[in-house]
Formats: C-alpha cells, sequence, structure tokens
C-alpha cells in the first residue's frame, strides 16, 4: 500500500534536509515540489473573535460530538447574527466524502477524497493554516452517482486519529505529526464486499479498543481492534453485516455495552441491533429491525434512553421502535410507529421528548417531536419559511437536515446549506434566527462546534456561486 505524508509547517533547515533526502534518492522529489507549489486551497476572511474566559468549552473528536449524541456542551455562544449569517473565518476547498470533521487537542481532521486518493488532512481549527497530510490511493465509484469520497468520520482519542474509508482501509496516525501507526486493508483481510455505497460506518473507541462494524465473510460482523497496534482482539459473528450506522456506547442496567445497528446489502435482506459486551465481543442481545426490500440500508445511530431503553429508526418500511431490556438483556418492544422513519441524521433525546427529522425523500421530509416514553407524537410538522435568494422569494424548509442541541436552542443545518437557530420544546417550533451559508445538496453532514467555533461542511458545489466543495469555519464566540 503506497501512501505519502507532508508536513507544511517547515522550517528552512527541515526543507533543506528534505530537498536533499530527495536528491538522494531516500524520497520522490517530484512529491515533494509538487506538494510545495501545489496553491493553497485555503482561504482566509476573518480573524477569530477572543474566547471568553467564563465560556465552557470542549473539543469534538466524533461526529456526533463529545458526548456522541448531536449535543454541544458548550456555553457563552453566538445566538444572534445579521441577516447574511455568522462572521466567516475561514474555508478549505475539499474534495469528495460526507465526513465529518473531528477537532482535539489543536488540530482539525478533514478526511476527503482529492485526485483518487483518501486524504487525512489536519489543519489549524482557528486559521485553517495546513498542518500534514497522509493519502493512499483508492479506486471507488458509488453505483448510485453519489460521492465517490469517505462516509464514515474520523475519529480523535489518546493522541491518535482514526478512519475508516469508503474501501475499507482502517488507518491509523499519530495527530500531532500524521505519522502513521498502522494500518490494515479490512475489506482484503476479511473479504469485505463493496455494499450499497462502499464503507459508511465510524469506528468506536472504548478504552483501548477500536470497535467497527466490518460484515465481512464467515459472519465477521463486528471485529475489536487493539487501537495502539491494529491487532485484532475479538470478532462477534453474526449474518446481519455492515451498515450505514455507527457503533455507540451504551450503559445498559449498570452495565457497559456496545450498540451496533447493523443491516446494509444482503439477499435476503437482513439487520437489526447487536447488543454486544466490549470485554469480550459475547453477544448479549440480538434484535430484528429492517425493511424486507432490497435496496434499504440501516444508517441511524441507535439511540440510548434513560437506564435500559433503546430507540431504532430507518426509513424505508419499519420506521421507529423503541426497546426495553430486562436484567439479562431480553428486548422488548415499547412502541413501533412506521412513521417515525428517520433515514441518516442522528435524533436527539431531551427530557421526555425525541427530536428528529423523518422522511425517506427530501420533499415530506417532517420534524417531529415525540414522547420518549409512548411514542406519541406532541407535534410534527414541517420546518419552513420564506427566504428570498437572489432576488426571488423561495418556499426553503429543513428537509432531511441535521439538529445539534446547543444550550436552550438548537442549531439545525438543512440539506440545501440554510442555517437556522431554532427554538424546539414540546410545545412546538420557532426560529430566531436564519441565514442561506450556500445553496448546495448534499448538504448532510452534522456541524461540528469546538471552542466557540463552528464547522459547516458543504459536500457539494453551490449552485448560487459556483463555489466547490468546502470546508467553512465560523465565528460563534459571544463577546
Amino acid at each position: 500500500m503506497l501512501s505519502s505524508i507532508y508536513f507544511f509547517d517547515k522550517p528552512l533547515k527541515t526543507l533543506i534536509t528534505t530537498l536533499t533526502l530527495a536528491l538522494l534518492g531516500s524520497s520522490p522529489l517530484e512529491d515533494v515540489l509538487s506538494q510545495e507549489e501545489k496553491p493553497s486551497r485555503l482561504t482566509t476572511h476573518a480573524k477569530a473573535s477572543p474566547l471568553r474566559e467564563d465560556a465552557v468549552t470542549s473539543d469534538w473528536p466524533r461526529f456526533n460530538g463529545p458526548t456522541d449524541d448531536a449535543k454541544s456542551t458548550e456555553t457563552k455562544v453566538l445566538k444572534e447574527w445579521p441577516e447574511s449569517g455568522p462572521k466567516l473565518l475561514w474555508e478549505i476547498r475539499k474534495g469528495e466524502g460526507y465526513a465529518s470533521p473531528a477537532i482535539k487537542d489543536g488540530r482539525l481532521i478533514l478526511f476527503h477524497r482529492i485526485d483518487g486518493n483518501e486524504m487525512l488532512e489536519a489543519v489549524d481549527p482557528q486559521k485553517g493554516t495546513p498542518v500534514w497530510q497522509f493519502e493512499y490511493p483508492v479506486e471507488y465509484r458509488d453505483r448510485f452517482g453519489y460521492s465517490n469520497g469517505p462516509r464514515a468520520s474520523p475519529v480523535i482519542a489518546g493522541g491518535l486519529v482514526y478512519a475508516h474509508g469508503v474501501t475499507a482501509w482502517l488507518s491509523c496516525l499519530d495527530l500531532k505529526t500524521g505519522r502513521k501507526i498502522w494500518q490494515r486493508n479490512l475489506a482484503k483481510e476479511f473479504e469485505i464486499p463493496q455494499y450499497f455505497f462502499g464503507k459508511g460506518s465510524t469506528p468506536l473507541v472504548l478504552g483501548d479498543l477500536l470497535i467497527v462494524n466490518v460484515g465481512g465473510s464467515k459472519d465477521r460482523c463486528v471485529v475489536a481492534f487493539d487501537r495502539l497496534s491494529g491487532a485484532t482482539k475479538w470478532i462477534t459473528k453474526d449474518s446481519w453485516g455492515a451498515s450505514y450506522s455507527s457503533p455507540v456506547r451504551a450503559v445498559i442496567n449498570g452495565k457497559e455495552v456496545c450498540l451496533v445497528f447493523t443491516g446494509g446489502e444482503s439477499r435476503p435482506p437482513a439487520g437489526g441491533l447487536l447488543v454486544i459486551d466490549p470485554k469480550d465481543g459475547k453477544k448479549l442481545a440480538r434484535f430484528p429491525w429492517r425493511a424486507s426490500g432490497f435496496e434499504s440500508a440501516n444508517a441511524v445511530p441507535p439511540i440510548p434512553v434513560g437506564e435500559n431503553r433503546v430507540f431504532l429508526s430507518e426509513c424505508y418500511e419499519l420506521g421507529g421502535v423503541m426497546l426495553e431490556f430486562d436484567k439479562k438483556f431480553k428486548p422488548s418492544v415499547i412502541w413501533t410507529d412506521e412513521s417515525i422513519n428517520v433515514h441518516w441524521m442522528t435524533p436527539v433525546q431531551s427530557g421526555k421528548a425525541i427530536y428528529g427529522v423523518a422522511g425517506r425523500h427530501q420533499q415530506g421530509a417532517d420534524v417531529f417531536c415525540i414522547n420518549a416514553g409512548n411514542g406519541k407524537p406532541y407535534w410534527r410538522d414541517r420546518l419552513s419559511w420564506n427566504q428570498e435568494i437572489e432576488g426571488r422569494a423561495i418556499r426553503l424548509e429543513l428537509f432531511r437536515g441535521s439538529l445539534l442541541k446547543l444550550e436552550d436552542h438548537y442549531l439545525c443545518l438543512s440539506e440545501l446549506g440554510s442555517l437556522l437557530r431554532v427554538k424546539l420544546d414540546e410545545k412546538g417550533w420557532k426560529i430566531e434566527e436564519k441565514a442561506q451559508l450556500f445553496f448546495a445538496p448534499g448538504t448532510w453532514t452534522l456541524p461540528a462546534l469546538s471552542k466557540g467555533l463552528l464547522y459547516v461542511m458543504q459536500n457539494e458545489t453551490d449552485r448560487l456561486h459556483g463555489h466547490q466543495p468546502r470546508l467553512l469555519c465560523y465565528d460563534f464566540r459571544l463577546q
């Protein structure tokens, strides 16, 4: 496997040494020169505001945030912004993919595909300036015409970066330098088929384990790797295979478990929830929940609720279900509702309610607020508003958007690039602020918030101004 790593914060002495080694044959001179001469993909717009001393801040080590539930613990965050939107600090032109950035210890990790290579890229979270790049070639073309880049997001833990590529390369890099610690070709080792959209499940770090929904041959469904060495620690065998949902840590009846919502491409279609003991990979429970149609897949993370319940949702047929587990991990169904059919976003549980977006397609997607205890709706509505774009009045909606709970409100990002601050409660919804950041479909990635800065992924070309896919950083620091 050929891979390359490049440093961008080189002093002159280091650069001279690198060029000398290249001339002596220790590294390809063409690679060094091409990287040094490549035009910057970074555009700087403004400086970040000072961070308030009384602000509570956090890192963003995984795609659903520090608590892995699409909730932010940060405080003193911007609540009012002009019609043009929050202040844009910088933007980086990015390649293909739907991965969310991960931020920790002065590094933002971007995982995307450029020029046929999957690239892990570290930049300064406040300035966007490049630090290092690690890349390797991949051969993948989405059979349904979607992006050819990675779907799973990078994960940062213990000074290491983990990434699960669209063709199932599993990589571990040093966070500070980008040096490769280990890398495994899971597709080859576990004989993984390509599946509908390649691989798309973000790994989960639990202690010294890196847990991946592999979906390989011989029923090798879930695999735990030693996160330091990459060695296989245990394999959970099951015929359900790999999905586009990501494993989640939970505590059920006082016991730490790993929840894996399986179910991707298979004939006949099969899948459901596996409750796994992370100590040894033993299956504690198995609950089938998968649409009967072949072209369906499970993609929503399982949502732990209370001490012994788990909420699941899929969008093709069965919808939502709330499970309860007894002391022996036997599941029982508390309620089901086929209309709570979430496609991929992460529902947010808050108090007695669960908030989310239901609907398989863009048209007809609704925001819902349901009672977590009995599944009864408090309300369900299309979150919509009037917006003027290029002199034309347009009725926009959140469509299949994402929700990020922040203090006493929610930041909502529509799949067309609308950013909203919304009050959501059991009585209804109210838009407090809104801005059209760009007008690009495929905006399906939950924004990341770290140290008062909001990071938004534009995954397709902006239909208004022609901007290519970008990672944008906005100033949300309250003055």
